[in-house]
């Protein structure tokens, strides 16, 4: 992009036309049409995800795994109970068959069986069913079986068995209502994180800009961003697996990536005006800019996302895509919608402003962050350590990090979802919330009574409390076995459990017999995935740990940089890991996060905080070292560069770090799903340490150390790798294969 003096004010360069340059200005000067066309987008793309609905499903059954094995088998020989069920937990101080309670609780199967998808209706009262009475009757549960999945259920069918089941209650007589339909519904109704972390943004922003209009344009942008993208998301669960926390996911990085994007962007602007250019030219500037930075950002984050399909799961492929769409259209908003809306707000961009908080943007030198740097700079040996230290202090409880899906006794004690299963523990034991499921295939004359022994000899095995006598189909060519262990559905001694009647004692009980079972059920299907999703971490982050450092190479051109990078990204991250198991698996400060009750790490939570917050911290990296590229391209003083960079950059950084924190923060404390906290907690965590630890000492400590050798990339490389550099008004050139600078006039070409 070349640059020629503007008349608007002296030593201010007009830029000319360039990639976003000259999209900034196609968007400025045709701004009604983009506004008009962005309007359009988002009520068409919602109002056609409204029809069509939605098809979120919590399927995390591994293909091809035992289970899912199981899984088929059930499928194909007891089709009659292909749907899911859901349980009516019934409690009274006296026994359930009193005469009350039992005029209640057959009031209470005759209301639901003429509902909508309900198949059948077991009452714990009825012939046949003692087991679903607790030893003393004073516990039980009704089943509703449904005519479809979970996920092929309605949320309106769902929602009208459990009002109904629980306008049944009444003193002396409990009710709720668990299930995995039920956990389907409740986990996807709204919760109230997302307007916290949305008031946290708007203050933060005030405090930054001081203008109510400076504030309300990333708000914008990304807002609209998020709706075209949750419309898209809806669309895209018909045809991947979108869990039912998807939507929410989606929001939580579209509201934090996007503000941040726009911010950068704003901050810019303003400073073009700052600097007495007209507006459609500071438009141009920042998007030449800024904008450029936030496209590599940007790209960085899908890059990394894109570690998550090397994973191989279909609900894992539905959440990757469920951020990449919101990082992707949150980004398309900040270099489309943000500079038509500069073209309407103008130099009018700073009105509205509060008094005592208007911030002009401005030289920095001398300011808190230039001398903290050089205090940082003065002594990095002993800054760069004690940064480390505390980096390695964070992530230690890392190495006891144990991976299994959570259950449902880690949801909050408000809902019905949790109250049955409390319920069911209390009155049957831990283990009858997370049955493991026996399918077996019989062929041959001898496998009736095998099956039979095999049943009977199940209830003496350690770790198990009961098993159900054998179910066999009509047909006589299969069999079911439901086992209810001794220890809850995510404990470790139940996913031993699992392991030995697979490794040793179903083969052993079914050898020759003409028996062929498989260990499935929720808490086996759990199990499986557990041990697959925690065997792919280390390919996912070798994945994007490459792409993310052949990247930097190539926007840096450095060797230093990105290998400084990476490390410093993955301390970080370990950190927040740390600090996720101590929290959540250890129970330290359950309380204050509001974890009822400590349990594993989903598994999927690793995954997805490693890709989301590497590629976050990329971002913070590549626009704090694009000003000190530039900065060194001007100077060639390394210690000069470093502080610039960071004292430049300070504002801003701080202020994006504060609105990511926040909105991932008020996932912890606005949204009643366990897995949402620990994620919305382990990305704030991963934020703070990176924008203070990493940023504020340890960045300014190694790059002080290394010196010149920060920009050093041998000439083979450089000729071999095409030039990206992330701020368009720096020239370059390459010394002895150092990237030495060259100063920059103002007829400098780009």
């Amino acid at each position: 992009m070349a640059i020629t003096r503007s008349p608007v004010g002296p030593n201010v360069a007009r830029p000319a036309a360039s990639g976003l340059g000259r999209l900034a200005a196609r968007c400025y000067d045709h701004r009604r049409r983009v506004l008009a066309g962005w309007l359009l987008v988002v009520v068409a793309v919602i109002g056609l995800a409204q029809w069509a609905g939605s098809r979120l499903d919590n399927n995390f059954v591994l293909a091809g795994s035992p289970s899912q094995q199981a899984q088929n088998l059930l499928a194909a020989r007891f089709p009659a109970q292909k749907g899911d069920s859901a349980d009516v937990v019934l409690r009274s101080p006296g026994p359930l068959g009193s005469p009350a309670n039992a005029a209640a609780i057959g009031a209470l199967v005759r209301s639901l069986k003429p509902l909508a998808h309900v198949s059948g209706v077991q009452s714990p009262l009825a012939p046949g069913a003692g087991g679903q009475l607790s030893p003393g009757h004073r516990i039980g549960f009704v089943v509703v079986q449904f005519d479809a999945t979970a996920a092929d259920l309605p949320a309106g069918a769902v929602w009208r068995v459990i009002d109904t089941a629980r306008g049944f209650a009444r003193p002396g007589l409990q009710v709720a209502v668990g299930g995995a339909p039920v956990e389907q519904v409740v986990s996807a109704a709204p919760g109230s994180a997302e307007m916290i972390g949305l008031v946290a943004a708007v203050v933060i922003m005030l405090l930054t800009f001081g203008s109510v209009v400076a504030m309300g344009l990333p708000i914008l942008t990304a807002l609209a961003g998020l709706g075209v993208g949750f419309g898209i998301l809806m669309g895209l669960s018909h045809l991947v697996t979108v869990p039912t926390f998807g939507p929410d996911m989606m929001i939580m990085i579209g509201l934090g990536v996007g503000i941040d994007y726009a911010l950068f962007v704003v901050t810019r602007y303003r400073q073009g005006l700052a600097e007495r250019r007209p507006p459609r030219e500071a438009t141009i500037v920042a998007l030449a800019t800024a904008g450029r930075s936030v496209l590599f950002a940007g790209a960085t984050v899908v890059i990394a996302l894109l570690g998550l399909f090397v994973v191989g799961l279909p609900f894992m492929d539905g959440m990757a895509a469920a951020a990449i769409v919101a990082v992707a259209l949150v980004l398309v908003a900040a270099l489309t919608l943000l500079p038509a809306i500069f073209g309407f707000a103008g130099t009018a961009i700073d009105r509205l402003h509060i008094p005592g908080l208007l911030a002009r943007p401005g030289t920095t030198t001398g300011g808190f962050w230039n001398r903290w740097s050089h205090t940082v700079q003065q002594r990095p040996w002993i800054c760069a350590a004690a940064a480390l230290a505390v980096l390695v202090v964070l992530a230690a409880p890392l190495v006891s990090m144990r991976q299994a899906f959570s259950d449902a006794g880690n949801d909050p004690p408000s809902l019905t979802t949790r109250q049955a299963y409390d319920l069911l523990a209390e009155g049957f034991g831990p283990g009858f919330n997370g049955p493991l499921v026996i399918a077996a295939d019989l062929h041959g004359p001898q496998a009736p009574a095998a099956i039979a022994r095999i049943g009977a000899r199940l209830g003496r095995i350690p770790g198990v409390a009961s098993a159900d006598l054998p179910v066999v189909n009509a047909a006589r060519d299969a069999a079911v076995i439901t086992v209810y262990p001794t220890t809850a559905p995510q404990s470790a001694q139940t996913a031993s459990l699992v392991r030995l009647l697979r490794g040793q004692v179903i083969p052993q009980l079914a050898a020759g017999s003409g028996v062929t079972a498989f260990v499935g059920g929720e808490t086996a299907a759990g199990a499986d995935a557990s041990a697959y999703l925690s065997a792919r971490l280390p390919w996912v982050i070798g994945t994007v740990v490459v792409l993310a450092f052949l990247l930097l190479v190539v926007v840096f051109r450095s060797l230093a940089i990105p290998i400084k990078a990476v490390v410093m990204n993955l301390l970080s991250i370990g950190a927040a890991y740390g600090i996720v198991v101590a929290v959540y698996q250890w129970g330290w400060l359950g309380g204050v996060f509001g974890a009822s009750r400590t349990g594993p790490i989903d598994p999927w939570i690793p995954l997805m905080m490693f890709t989301i917050t590497f590629g976050l911290s990329m971002d913070y990296e590549v626009f704090l070292l694009s000003r000190m590229r530039e900065e060194w391209a001007r100077t060639g003083d390394n210690s000069t560069a470093v502080a610039s960079g960071l004292a430049t950059t300070a504002r801003v950084i701080t202020a994006a770090a504060a609105i990511m924190v926040c909105v991932f923060g008020s996932f912890v404390i606005g949204d009643p799903l366990r897995i949402l906290a620990v994620f919305g907690l382990g990305l704030a965590a991963a934020v703070l340490v990176d924008a203070t630890v990493v940023r504020m000492v340890l960045v300014p400590a190694v790059m002080q150390l290394l010196g010149p050798a920060n920009w050093w990339l041998p000439r083979r490389i450089g000729r071999a790798i095409p030039n990206l550099a992330t701020e368009p008004d720096v020239a370059h050139r390459s010394g002895r294969g150092l990237n030495r600078p060259q100063p920059v006039s103002a007829e400098a070409a780009e």
